[in-house]
């Protein structure tokens, strides 16, 4: 259907719907471009399409111009797609052209064929004629609502008129008024002129002014060339003043980065010792749990021996066990109490003698 309409209308190239199984839009702003056309041939719509800007303006400018010159509503976000989409809002615009065209035709089916042939359709200037006529028609309307009053003070106006032409004519009143609207004029006349003298001299005074702030424009660019080639004072002093602050500076970064490592090394130390302390602790706590089972198991195999030699034996031996037991007990505890608070110098392991 939009392919026959748009042969009807006149299009000058062949359209098929292969053309838009793919995104084409080079065709439908052609093709839009066309319509707005031939709907209306002054239109000013640019037709530049080459850059992404100039597309989206291109469409949105279509989707105005038809909404406002002929009430028809185009989807802009289908337009942009250019594909079987972008068909069905382009079938709106012809349609409308399309029928008209039929309508045009039919009332034109008499003509004889050398006349139907020379006819163009113009729905431009036929749309421009709709414009003309709605102001007409409301020029109409305002002009007899003021005549309908006018006509209502006729009855009031018709008895001064009569008056005022039944009266005769004096000269000496018609010369009085017209000396007064000559004076009226001259004096008019005269202020005009004064207005004139007044703007040339303020045109004078501008133009002296302008002379004045140029000569001063002048002289500021010369004192600042002068002050932009004389090196100052104390630039040297300012140069040496900024190498040292960039060696400071520099010194400054290399100390700060040292300072952040130690703090580093320094807390994975703590890190560390923590660790340590944890594992220490640990390791008490499975050295009090086993020294517990072998003190019950000791008491368990005890009552079970037969002879006091025995016994005795058992107890050197179980004299002997306890005192390891409080030297290791005592090592334990003073190493604990080094982590808590100060350090503890030395080993974990007991003197050669009972006495050290």
């Amino acid at each position: 259907d939009f392919t026959e309409m748009m042969r009807a209308l006149g299009y000058p190239r062949l359209i098929s719907m292969e053309n838009f199984h793919t995104p084409n839009f080079m065709l439908v702003s052609e093709v839009l471009l066309w319509l707005v056309k031939r709907y209306e041939p002054q239109s000013d719509i640019p037709g530049d399409v080459e850059t992404e800007q100039d597309r989206v303006f291109f469409i949105k400018a279509v989707a105005q111009f038809m909404a406002t010159k002929a009430h028809i509503k185009l989807n802009t976000k289908k337009l942009y797609q250019a594909d079987g989409y972008a068909v069905k809002e382009l079938l709106k615009v012809t349609s409308v052209l399309y029928g008209a065209m039929n309508t045009q035709g039919g009332e034109r089916a008499d003509l004889p064929e050398e006349d139907s042939s020379k006819f163009k359709f113009d729905l431009g200037s036929k749309i421009a004629d709709l414009k003309a006529a709605r102001q007409l028609a409301s020029e109409i309307t305002s002009k007899g609502a003021v005549l309908y009053d006018l006509l209502g003070k006729e009855v009031e106006l018709r008895e001064a008129r009569t008056e005022s032409i039944a009266r005769p004519l004096e000269i000496n009143e018609a010369e009085k008024v017209m000396k007064i609207a000559i004076n009226s004029v001259l004096e008019e006349v005269q202020k005009t002129k004064d207005m004139l003298n007044n703007v040339a001299v303020d045109e004078a005074n501008l133009e002296a002014k302008i002379e004045k702030r140029k000569l001063e424009l002048e002289r500021s660019q010369k004192r600042l060339q002068t002050l932009q080639s004389v090196r100052p004072a104390f630039m040297d002093e300012y140069e040496k003043i900024e190498e040292q602050l960039q060696k400071q500076y520099s010194a400054y970064l290399e100390k700060f980065r040292n300072l952040t490592y130690m703090e580093q090394l320094l807390d994975d130390h703590r890190r560390t010792e923590q660790e340590m302390f944890e594992e220490a602790a640990n390791m008490l706590r499975l050295i009090q749990n086993r020294l517990k089972e072998e003190e019950q198991h000791l008491l368990k195999s005890g009552s079970n021996d037969d002879s006091d030699i025995d016994i005795q034996e058992d107890e050197g031996s179980d004299s002997e066990g306890d005192l390891q037991i409080t030297r290791h007990r005592i090592s334990t505890d003073a190493l604990l109490q080094g982590r808590v608070g100060a350090r503890l110098m030395g080993s974990m392991q007991g003197g050669d003698t009972e006495e050290d």
